[in-house]
């Protein structure tokens, strides 16, 4: 029988999705529900295991972490597309990932959470009603102001549509910026300097690459107007975390609303989590029954699928 490591499981979700007992004569399954302390830590508890089911951007898939485990042969991450995979050794030692679908909408909603979020002052209205308060913020509306697309391929797409079903103006930026699709949106092009200077609301929908590491630093925080809030569902590196900590300690932005971030989980005492115009969820854009379910049933069609030799939703 295969060993099979299901990692960084944080709400114990695969035994509710996967019957275990259908492939008790296939697999031994032994679930993670939390983070490796260290890399030392994750060689160790790991050094049994045949094959691993993983949440990509959770545990990464390291030259040093794959090379410390001989036994290793099979990789199922959730997506067609895992940067914490190193892809190199995986090839070099011949061991096989595959991934899986994902439903793109949840991230696209998330989106729109958060921008609801920190225009209404959501945060502070709930806190300050469960300490017996009444009307303390005064928010605002979305009807008129302008949105700023930073990507405009399928999530971002979805944004511009709910955006413009709000009333809103909104444009878009990106080095491959499809202008036709843009025109069909009623979605304006812009240069990025424009889109940072005239956006109420800038949101990344970016694939994280080395052209978009660092790609709002303060320099691009500066151009923004300081009423302006800036939305991240994407990948944290795309932002400059250092400089977005002293832009909001010095108000020069709004605010911020974060699903990710440089490193995850975020340590307990990260100084994003003290700032009052900060609106931080623990990376939960993707986090929906329905996208859950397609993960796990995946991930497991295509382990069997390598054993009967013929591999499916190779990443390469």
């Amino acid at each position: 029988m295969i060993k099979v490591a299901v990692l960084d499981d944080y709400q114990n979700a695969f035994q509710q999705i996967i019957d275990v007992e259908k492939y008790k004569d296939k697999f031994v399954f032994k679930i993670f529900n939390k983070p490796f302390v260290d890399e030392k830590e994750a060689i160790v508890e790991l050094e049994d295991f045949e094959a691993f089911l993983i949440m990509r951007e959770r545990t990464p898939m390291t030259k040093t972490l794959i090379e410390s485990l001989p036994k290793l042969k099979y990789i199922m991450t959730s997506g067609m597309r895992n940067n914490s995979i190193d892809l190199e050794i995986t090839k070099k030692k011949k061991i096989i990932v595959c991934g899986t679908e994902i439903n793109s909408n949840p991230a696209a909603e998330i989106t729109w959470a958060l921008i609801l979020g920190l225009y209404r002052n959501m945060k502070q209205e709930i806190d300050n009603m469960f300490q017996g308060y009444w009307q303390t913020t005064i928010g605002f509306e979305l009807k008129g102001k302008m949105l700023g697309l930073i990507g405009l391929g399928k999530i971002g797409t979805q944004v511009a549509k709910v955006a413009k079903a709000f009333g809103m103006e909104v444009c878009a930026w990106s080095e491959n910026l499809n202008l036709s699709h843009a025109n069909e949106l009623g979605v304006l092009p812009m240069s990025k300097e424009d889109l940072l200077k005239n956006s109420d609301i800038i949101s990344i929908h970016l694939i994280l690459g080395n052209r978009y590491k660092n790609l709002i630093t303060k320099k691009e925080i500066s151009m923004m107007k300081k009423t302006a809030f800036l939305i991240n569902t994407s990948r944290g590196p795309i932002v400059n975390e250092n400089d977005l900590v002293e832009a909001l300690k010095d108000e020069k932005i709004a605010g911020v609303g974060l699903d990710v971030y440089d490193q995850e989980p975020l340590s307990q005492d990260h100084k994003l989590r003290f700032l009052p115009n900060a609106l931080l969820l623990p990376h939960i854009g993707y986090v929906t029954a329905e996208n859950y379910s397609k993960f796990y049933s995946q991930m497991i069609e295509n382990l069997e699928s390598c054993l009967k030799n013929k591999p499916l939703r190779i990443i390469s």
